[in-house]
């Protein structure tokens, strides 16, 4: 196989105009081609004046040393490596023990699943919340008619929080399994270019399909859903978890599932599990997280900032990405940044108001929004208990659900109003997309001094970086607060915690922040279980 990287392109070529560019300008024979895919594809467009795509390919020649000034490269099958370290008496001996359960059916619980089934192994997921389909149904409600269902919404059911958002794959972690991840994805209905896009995305229209075929194959192979039931309770005998205890949320009867495996997939939002988990002893630490607003701008004003006003290529909407230390040693920065999306009412708790951002796959919304956040730290906290960023976060939601007019309207602020502290009267240019609706605000008046003041200091510095950023016109729209996890469950080197038989998993747990590290914790947590020791 030979690899060719920095491939620059300034033009919109097919594939098969792709493929005969490189082979003319690298001298390689049509004839010697068995096969070639792309590998990555990103856009530079550090010059306005020179926009162009940078590929990297990989060619399977039948006689490599005939282009020795071409990079070898010897192919890594992850497949192969992951049944190579399976270790084939524990297969065994799980299955002849009780099915392991997975609490949580969002990406960390449902790669989880599949990698047990693909290893013989037949789990049973329990989600409180609605399958997909019908999950949809009840975030359409909330959004349209305010008829918020607190066990399924945009934080709560099939496919995590993650489904409701722009779906990014992006990650900071540099593990193996993020391409297992993508093409499992693939394999399951998303479009081949997220395995070599540089910021691959698949949109919530896209997400709610290939769940749903997820679902579908896990059950043909044996495995189990529990929808609309909810993680209540577990035992234990000498020492090691033996069951669990289970509500159906649609009759209200409780019964009971032996286990002697329990993976917490729980989701950053669980807040009554992580009590329940924290009075039965298991052992949990506040950690850092981030809290803020949601700041919307037009989406062409974006891509005219990041591309100039006339690029000759056809590019897809442009995103950005931005950071900010202040003196006081605080950071404010952007996070999980929607091109062509709207901010959508996130809220899983009565009289509170949580935003996020949502995109579908192709990202033609007429604003571009983004999360804008400050760090909070367990020093912030009034509270010595574990648990008090979570009290932290439901404060700031509880204050902004009274801003807006105590009705599910979420409070909204135009930059230029935010940064002189003074009440919003009017709407500009950019129209505020969240639904059930809005309310002229301050968010000054809920927003700890701290958020407040590196906010304005971080919008301001963005707007040099990001032309336009600081238009006076952009809207703010409060409270963004569930960025991550405000506990982590500590777990050793088995994945195990403090109780045997117990293994917290993904974001909810503090392993993860988003879709693809998600789901690869979910992975190596089963592979842990199954006695492989991929990292």
């Amino acid at each position: 196989m030979l690899r060719i990287h920095n491939i620059k392109i300034r033009e919109n070529l097919s594939d098969e105009q792709l493929i005969s560019f490189v082979l003319k300008k690298y001298k390689i024979e049509s004839a010697d081609m068995l096969d070639w895919h792309i590998v990555k594809q990103s856009i530079d467009a550090r010059k306005k004046a020179d926009i162009f795509f940078n590929y990297t390919i990989d060619i399977q020649i039948k006689d490599e040393t005939k282009y020795p000034h071409i990079q070898k490269i010897e192919p890594v099958d992850i497949e192969e490596t992951i049944q190579n370290s399976i270790n084939a008496s524990v297969i065994s001996s799980l299955q002849s023990e009780p099915s392991p359960i997975i609490v949580g059916a969002g990406p960390a619980g449902l790669f989880s699943a599949l990698t047990f089934i693909q290893n013989g192994i037949c789990p049973i997921v329990i989600e409180q919340g609605a399958p997909v389909e019908e999950r949809q149904k009840d975030v359409d409600d909330f959004l349209h008619h305010k008829k918020l269902r607190i066990s399924s919404n945009v934080q709560f059911g099939e496919g995590g929080a993650g489904t409701f958002s722009d779906g990014k794959l992006t990650t900071g972690i540099h593990s193996p399994l993020c391409q297992k991840v993508l093409r499992e994805f693939v394999n399951f209905g998303a479009p081949e270019e997220i395995l070599y896009l540089s910021k691959p995305h698949i949109g919530t229209d896209n997400l709610i399909k290939i769940i749903k075929n997820m679902r579908n194959y896990i059950i043909s192979k044996g495995g189990k859903f529990y929808f609309h039931t909810k993680f209540v309770d577990f035992t234990l005998k000498d020492k090691k978890i033996h069951s669990v205890i289970l509500k159906n949320l649609e009759n209200n009867t409780i019964f009971e599932v032996d286990s002697t495996h329990l993976i917490l997939a729980i989701g950053h939002s669980s807040r009554d599990t992580f009590e329940l988990l924290y009075k039965n002893g298991i052992s949990m630490e506040k950690k850092n997280f981030s809290v803020g607003v949601r700041i919307e701008h037009l989406q062409e004003m974006i891509n005219q900032a990041q591309y100039g006003e006339n690029p000759k290529l056809t590019l897809p909407p442009a995103d950005y990405k931005l950071a900010y230390h202040s003196p006081s040693g605080r950071s404010c920065y952007t996070f999980c940044m929607c091109p062509g999306g709207t901010v959508i009412a996130s809220s899983s708790e009565e009289n509170t108001i949580v935003t996020n951002g949502m995109s579908n796959y192709l990202r033609n919304g007429t604003n571009a929004n983004s999360a804008l956040l400050v760090n909070v730290t367990p020093e912030d906290f009034l509270d010595t208990s574990p648990l008090a960023g979570i009290y932290f976060q439901q404060d700031l939601e509880e204050k902004a659900f009274v801003l807006g007019g105590s009705n599910y309207f979420a409070p909204i602020q135009k930059v230029e109003d935010f940064l002189h502290n003074q009440k919003s009267s009017t709407i500009g240019s950019v129209k505020p997309s969240y639904l059930p609706g809005t309310t002229l605000s301050n968010l000054n008046e809920i927003l700890p001094d701290f958020v407040s003041s590196t906010l304005k200091e971080g919008i301001l510095y963005f707007d040099n970086k990001l032309k336009g950023f600081a238009s006076p016109d952009s809207i703010l729209t409060g409270v963004e607060t569930r960025s991550s996890s405000p506990v982590k469950i500590p777990r050793n080197e088995h994945f195990i915690a403090n109780i045997d038989g117990i293994y917290p998993c993904g974001e909810g747990a503090g392993y993860a922040g988003g879709i693809m590290s998600a789901a690869v914790d979910g992975i190596k947590t089963s592979l842990a279980i199954l006695g492989n020791t991929i990292h």
